[in-house]
């Protein structure tokens, strides 16, 4: 009997892929984790890449992975961005600030 092929939606997509590349597995492991094909993944890669070069906003959803522990009272927020950077915010920040900060250190 055939497998009956399974297709996602391009937030499903997205979500795989920016588990992929969040994970620090290979894509053989990755894939093989999943039930994905290699292939699968590439594409799903490539439609991302294609986005955002092509009028695709600043905004992003990308997995979160929370760190720590909070403390009593803390509530602030550090983004670490792809290229390493962390930014650090207090409460009260101003979102559309953090945004821009955000776009010109990793201008999509």
């Amino acid at each position: 009997m055939e497998k009956k092929r399974r297709r996602r939606s391009r937030a499903e997509a997205e979500q795989l892929v920016a588990e992929f590349e969040a994970s620090g597995l290979g894509r053989e492991e990755f894939c093989r984790k999943h039930g994905l094909a290699f292939s699968t993944l590439a594409r799903y890669r490539k439609r991302r890449k294609q986005g955002q070069g092509e009028g695709a906003g600043p905004s992003r959803w990308l997995a979160v992975e929370l760190a720590g522990s909070a403390q009593a009272g803390a509530s602030g927020l550090a983004v670490v961005l792809t290229s390493g950077r962390r930014i650090a915010v207090e409460r009260g920040f101003d979102g559309k600030t953090l945004e821009q900060l955000v776009h010109l250190l990793e201008p999509v």
